[in-house]
């Protein structure tokens, strides 16, 4: 027995219903009103700061996918990495799902190794984002634990960030397991892409040094939203809770993290002493910051033409 698919047009309508939904539904919990007069008055030099902060993560993000895409055997000169990445971060915001961009990337880059290779290069490209993040998460909640008087975690909130890291830490050791499997070939296959890709000698220390500078750019660009409506809570909280946030972004179930992302700042910024409103104000700001960082990619909508196989 199959599961009915839904259709991509109905799906879309859902994940925009869901974000709305959310949003409405906050503005009535979080003091919508509030978090608009924060907004009005948000210092314009930390908006820019973020703005420049994420501009930088694209960068090194455009530069990750390329250095990992060379171990696929997919050669990308810097020019057109940023390029693509641009148009892939338009169409990411401008479509509900926020992975269309990225299959768009992997269709256009596919001339030189097959889609399976520009494919893994794109997903691998993420993961290894999302695996920094989750390691300065990881490292940011040992520290609030180990040092006094910084941050101190409530229980109902500490009981799901251990599981969350207990289960981070076990996934990899369970996907070894299956891929010793017979059966499991193919992930087996897999497996060994991901190393050669990221973490081979070659290239493992520029993996690790693109991957944490953008994951410290997601942050701190958070982080100057945060300032920029004048939010007063503590660097070590703010480090502390912004990887939280910013991780339900990658839930699948509204537009580009809207509705979700905010709803977790309107619940995480109480815990370090600010408002919900607070919150909101500021993940809505980060937002717009996004939407702005990633207009440089309108330019490039009607660009068709494949990645250029010349490396500079």
């Amino acid at each position: 027995m199959t599961l009915p698919r839904l259709h991509p047009r109905l799906l879309r309508a859902l994940q925009i219903a869901v974000a709305a939904g959310l949003l409405l539904w906050l503005w009535h919990v979080a003091d919508g009103a509030a978090a608009v007069e924060r907004l009005a008055s948000a210092n314009p030099f930390w908006l820019l700061a973020a703005g420049a902060l994420l501009t930088l993560q694209t960068v090194l993000s455009a530069l990750r996918w390329r250095l990992t895409a060379s171990q696929l055997g997919i050669v990308l000169d810097r020019w057109t990495a940023l390029r693509e990445y641009y148009l892939s971060q338009i169409v990411n915001q401008a479509l509900p799902g926020g992975v269309l961009g990225d299959a768009g990337r992997a269709v256009r880059a596919r001339g030189q190794a097959g889609l399976l290779a520009s494919g893994q290069a794109v997903v691998f490209e993420r993961l290894a984002g999302q695996i920094a993040m989750y390691l300065m998460f990881l490292a940011a909640f040992i520290a609030t634990l180990l040092v006094p008087g910084g941050f101190d975690w409530p229980r109902w909130l500490l009981i799901p960030v251990l599981t969350f890291f207990l289960c981070g830490l076990a996934l990899p050791v369970l996907f070894w397991f299956v891929t010793r499997i017979a059966s499991f070939r193919a992930l087996s296959r897999l497996a060994t892409a991901f190393a050669h890709a990221v973490i081979a000698p070659p290239v493992r220390w520029r993996q690790l040094v693109l991957s944490l500078g953008t994951a410290l750019c997601n942050i701190a660009a958070f982080a100057s939203c945060a300032y920029a409506i004048g939010v007063e809570i503590s660097a070590t909280a703010l480090v502390a809770l912004i990887p939280l946030i910013l991780f339900t972004m990658v839930i699948p179930i509204t537009m580009s993290g809207w509705g979700l992302r905010e709803g977790a700042a309107a619940v995480l910024f109480p815990v370090a002493g600010a408002s919900a409103s607070d919150g909101l104000a500021t993940s809505i700001a980060f937002g717009m910051v996004i939407l702005a960082s990633a207009l440089p990619g309108v330019v490039f909508v009607g660009v068709t033409a494949p990645p250029n196989p010349v490396k500079s």
